[in-house]
């Protein structure tokens, strides 16, 4: 191979490596401020950077609805047409969910060829790239060939002229399909296997909520440091990065209390603004690791200037999620994190609540404080009882009191053991039959 070939190839690896560069378009909407938008804008560009891309030039219009061929009026059209062709860019993001005629006219009003992708394209292409378990795999597959589908012309052609990068990946960097009839069909198969899934998931929760021990998820928006709390709280080894949907697949573990017995802590996926309605339909199951928990700890960014935000997106999610589910609003106990990143004199400015906690799952500050302001939560339901169990079986029940109650007591008798325990409503109703005295609080 000669000098002259050999630097070409070095040359297209290097390209083949290079960052997507893209463009960030918005549009400002009636009584939205520069600085909100240009907020939207900075959550656009993390997700972007997440992807794999890297933001070249951000570029806004101001009106009041979009249009309804190009999204962006004529004018801009074409600004975002001579800034693409000067600087040899291929992807726009718009911030915003687009309808399929105005991905391909947007795209013809190019002069040179671009793909253009919407928020949702763009978030559900991180959800596929960070997929790991099978379950995870085909919520995202479902989601992703839900939105994509109409976005095909005639048999399946794919709306962009380019078919590969950002926005067309499917899990595991594997391409999306682009043929309606397969999409049905996939589509079928997937919702098949996971419904299968979902039973399996189903009956583990029914089997965790059987055992009487309360159930905790840790929910909240993406990247404050939800999967980090875990890992400091039980000592899991999960996937911790500073980046946005690092943690996708629902970890369970458990964590033994200093006297309120054991609990089960779930880590969730992230909240995010404008959440595509296809992904919580897809990953309705995990999701509802939150709607029936016993007490969810909302975990925020307290070094985050948006947290005030972020904390109204969380609340806004999770009250379609109970009103979907007709579920009552469970417990919650809001936990500041990173409070390493801020100073002291600055928290108590943090969205003030009488159920607040102040902690740093990396240095451990204030994590005492949580897990016995998580105990007074798990014990405000308890009530002190006494049962009496047939001796040939008391060992057994015993043992399952030692690990979801606070057995105070324990005599025996020749006609039955008398266990005498802190429980909570769901121990008391299992064996309600062997209830033989109620004590106070």
């Amino acid at each position: 191979m000669d000098t002259r070939n050999k630097n070409m190839d070095e040359i297209t690896a290097l390209q083949k490596n290079m960052p997507t560069q893209a463009i960030l378009v918005a549009r400002i909407e009636e009584g939205m401020t520069e600085e909100n938008r240009e907020k939207s804008l900075d959550e656009l560009e993390q997700l972007l950077e997440t992807a794999g891309g890297v933001c070249f030039a951000r570029l806004s219009q101001t009106r009041p609805h979009p249009d309804v061929r190009t999204y962006l009026g004529s004018g801009k059209a074409e600004e975002l047409s001579q800034l693409i062709k000067g600087n040899k860019i291929t992807l726009i993001v718009v911030d915003d969910e687009l309808s399929p005629s105005q991905i391909k006219n947007l795209e013809d009003a190019m002069e040179t060829e671009v793909r253009v992708i919407d928020r949702t394209m763009l978030i559900l292409d991180i959800f596929a790239r960070n997929a790991v378990t099978s379950e995870g795999i085909l919520q995202v597959e479902i989601a992703q060939l839900k939105y994509s589908m109409p976005r095909l012309l005639g048999k399946g052609t794919a709306l962009s002229r380019l078919g590969g990068g950002i926005g067309t990946r499917g899990p595991g960097e594997s391409k999306l399909e682009t043929d309606r009839r397969h999409i049905k069909r996939r589509i079928a198969y997937l919702e098949e296997a996971l419904r299968e899934m979902d039973e399996t998931r189903s009956i583990q929760r029914s089997a965790r909520r059987s055992s009487g021990i309360p159930q905790i998820a840790i929910a909240g928006y993406t990247n404050v440091g939800k999967s980090t709390l875990l890992n400091h709280l039980t000592h899991a080894n999960i996937l911790s990065e500073d980046k946005l949907f690092a943690t996708l697949d629902p970890t369970t573990r458990r964590l033994k209390l200093p006297t309120a017995g054991e609990v089960v802590l779930t880590d969730t996926v992230g909240f995010i603004q404008h959440l595509p309605h296809h992904l919580v339909e897809a990953f309705k199951s995990t999701l509802d690791e939150v709607v029936l928990a016993d007490l969810i700890l909302i975990i925020l960014d307290a070094s985050n200037p948006e947290v005030d935000h972020q904390l109204s997106v969380t609340e806004q999610i999770l009250s379609a999620l109970y009103a979907k589910r007709k579920a009552e609003p469970r417990p919650m106990l809001y936990v500041f994190n990173k409070c390493d990143r801020v100073e002291k004199k600055m928290l108590p400015l943090l969205t003030p609540r009488a159920d607040t906690v102040y902690i740093s799952a990396v240095t451990g500050e204030g994590i005492d404080t949580l897990i016995a302001r998580i105990e007074k939560a798990v014990s405000e339901c308890k009530k002190e009882v006494v049962f009496k169990f047939p001796n040939a079986f008391g060992g057994g029940y015993l043992n399952r009191l030692y690990k979801t109650s606070t057995v105070v007591s324990c005599d025996y008798a020749s006609d039955g053991m008398l266990i005498r325990v802190i429980a909570d409503e769901k121990i008391r109703s299992m064996y309600k039959e062997f209830l033989v005295e109620k004590g106070g609080n």
